[in-house]
């Protein structure tokens, strides 16, 4: 099969998404198909050397260390840069259109060489576009940026909401362009249900295939540093709900020597990093960025406990990559998370302890549970191991994508768009 994949950012150190894109079609090259990446900036660093890398360049108005900058006249060589540049100064986040609008031209020449497209959550107009050429898309959703934006708005002060609304304003572009494609991959039964309440899909066309994680590189280690609590959070954002993190830190540090490693971008004189001196933290909090997968997969290991304080995961690549290190976890009952680590009926997990999302109390007091209890580590460490290997494969997950693709394949041609 000849698959196009595309995503409007995919390096890894972005966040998950650049995680899927090289894993995923790393997995589908494994399984004997011709996978191009179709990527804009920052471009993917370390795809499989079997995997076509075709950049699809922009304007890059994000990124650092010069974000929001202004372009010189000649970098503009098409409307679409104009676009983007407009609604980057109205305070939109423009990369969801635009880069599919410039994948969309590059289809105009090349629909012929690819048997499906996949898109990872772009979900701009130019997929509809490629569609009317009777091309075959798939798109995937992690979890609708409607939650994001909700969780944004909620802690925005009066004076920033309408620009937090305003850079926002591509979610309803992705509602609209999720009704249209057949056959929508969610990565969780959680955040398949969220994008069908958010977005207003049809359950009919939702597949959940969930992520996968890389069991060699991510593996138990014997080197554990005493008191280390580890936290990833690839925005630094309310979502994540790093500042409850750091006030249970706060309370828990007054009774045992702990230290937290944060993998983050923290903003400069952010939220985050003033919260961080307000709690006298400073010298408990290490800020780490840019991690390698072979560094982070150490780190991980290095820990006693992961911590999770999200207050919504449409999955969690990092919890399931920390239980295949045999970490312990504690993560919030929030999102797709209790589904990642698994609960029983009660709802209670063999692999982490959960809690509220937003208390700091009760992550304290799950903290403070694990760094007490050596065995109620190991216990939860070697449940977490076990379901990773069981659970979470990426040659598993790149088997069931391409029964999505087969699928929405048969639907293109049964149900051609005008």
């Amino acid at each position: 099969m000849r698959i196009a994949l595309l995503s409007y950012r995919s390096k890894e150190h972005c966040g998950g998404q650049g995680v899927y894109v090289r894993y995923l079609s790393q997995g589908l090259a494994d399984l004997g198909h011709d996978v191009e990446v179709f990527s804009g900036q920052p471009y993917p660093e370390d795809l499989d050397p079997r995997v076509t890398l075709t950049k699809v360049p922009s304007l890059d108005l994000y990124r650092e260390p010069d974000p929001f900058r202004t372009p010189r006249l000649h970098e503009f060589t098409s409307a679409t840069d104009v676009l983007e540049y407009v609604l980057t100064l109205t305070g939109c986040f423009s990369e969801p259109l635009t880069f599919t609008l410039r994948a969309n031209k590059i289809m105009r020449t090349r629909a012929r060489d690819f048997d499906v497209v996949h898109d990872n959550q772009s979900l701009g107009y130019g997929l509809l576009a490629m569609m009317r050429r009777h091309i075959p898309v798939v798109a995937t959703v992690h979890h609708p940026i409607s939650r994001d934006r909700k969780v944004d708005l909620a802690a925005a002060s009066w004076r920033r909401k309408l620009s937090v609304a305003r850079w926002y304003s591509f979610v309803p572009m992705q509602a609209r362009v999720a009704r249209r494609i057949p056959v929508v991959l969610a990565v969780a039964g959680a955040s398949a249900a969220d994008s069908v309440a958010d977005f207003d899909l049809d359950p009919a066309q939702m597949r959940v295939v969930p992520l996968g994680v890389d069991t060699d590189l991510f593996a138990p280690s014997d080197a554990r540093v005493p008191g280390r609590i580890v936290a990833i959070a690839s925005a630094d954002r309310p979502l994540k709900g790093v500042v409850h993190l750091l006030e249970a830190l706060a309370k828990l540090r007054t009774e045992h020597d702990v230290e937290l490693q944060l993998v983050s971008h923290l903003e400069p004189g952010g939220a985050t990093e003033r919260r961080i001196a307000e709690l006298g933290l400073t010298d408990a909090v290490t800020v780490v960025s840019g991690v390698s997968d072979a560094d982070l997969g150490s780190l991980l290991a290095s820990a006693e406990i992961m911590c999770v304080p999200s207050l919504y995961e449409g999955f969690s690549l990092p919890t399931v990559e920390a239980m295949s290190c045999g970490t312990p976890v504690v993560a919030s009952r929030a999102g797709a998370l209790p589904e990642v680590v698994g609960t029983d009926a009660a709802g209670q997990s063999e692999c982490a302890l959960l809690v509220e999302p937003g208390d700091s109390e009760a992550l304290a007091a799950a903290m403070r549970q694990l760094i007490e209890s050596p065995d109620t580590r190991a216990r939860l460490g070697a449940a977490g191991r076990r379901r990773a290997l069981e659970r979470y494969s990426w040659t598993s997950v790149a088997e069931a994508t391409v029964a999505a693709y087969s699928e929405a394949m048969t639907l293109a041609r049964t149900n051609p768009k005008d």
